[in-house]
């Protein structure tokens, strides 16, 4: 029996590539460097702010130490500025939460973006209240795929391994959900593929959110 979906946040729940982009590439610009190609962006995500900085300036063969500083800085501060410019949830996805909350199955979002970031931007589009628990990245708590922050989440949601399902868009997400012992469900409407999925675990992969409501049904009707 499903308890408690977990669901990754960036290519998962909300489409935030221009959002990233546009940051990105403001930092970038103001510190003289050529801006990145949106698309771009989708390889560059997925393990917290740190990485995305550094694979940004790797990305365009700029990676010192002053310069990471300073982009760093500028996107940080701005990112938290207005956390949900250019955001948006994807089609499907507040029908597919909405039925598994009628349910009374618990919703929780887990992210690699930094915790400030992470509940801006989920109660600015949601509301705040709407997830049971929402994750980003805090201090002293190690990235995903690391399942620190993923079994601490378990727990406070009162459920067990093996009642739980994790969905996101990345290996990371594949990876994370697997050191927990969860169900892993990808999704490829986000930054990844199917081939990245299939090689990091998904035990089930997906094309549309009605999709992971209808598997959570056929395990509640069993």
């Amino acid at each position: 029996m499903v308890k408690l979906c977990i669901f990754d946040l960036d290519g998962t729940v909300l489409d935030t590539l221009q959002t990233i982009a546009y940051y990105g590439n403001n930092a970038l610009v103001k510190n003289g460097i050529e801006p990145i190609e949106t698309e771009a962006y989708k390889r560059l995500v997925g393990r917290g702010i740190v990485n995305l900085v550094k694979n940004m300036l790797n990305y365009r063969n700029c990676m010192t130490e002053d310069h990471f500083q300073k982009v760093f800085s500028d996107y940080d501060t701005a990112y938290n500025a207005n956390t949900s410019y250019k955001t948006q949830m994807y089609d499907g996805i507040k029908e597919m939460l909405d039925g598994i909350k009628a349910m009374g199955i618990k919703v929780a979002i887990l992210s690699n973006k930094p915790h400030f970031a992470t509940v801006g931007v989920v109660h600015s589009i949601f509301g705040e209240g709407y997830f049971d628990c929402v994750y980003g990245q805090r201090e002293g708590i190690p990235i995903k795929p690391d399942p620190t922050s993923a079994l601490q989440l378990l727990s406070e949601m009162g459920a067990k391994a093996d009642e739980c399902v994790y969905v996101g868009d990345t290996g990371t997400d594949m990876k994370t959900g697997k050191n927990a012992n969860f169900y892993t469900i990808g999704v490829l409407w986000g930054f990844r593929g199917k081939e990245e999925l299939a090689e990091t675990g998904a035990d089930r992969i997906v094309e549309k959110p009605s999709e992971i409501l209808d598997y959570i049904r056929t395990c509640a009707e069993r």
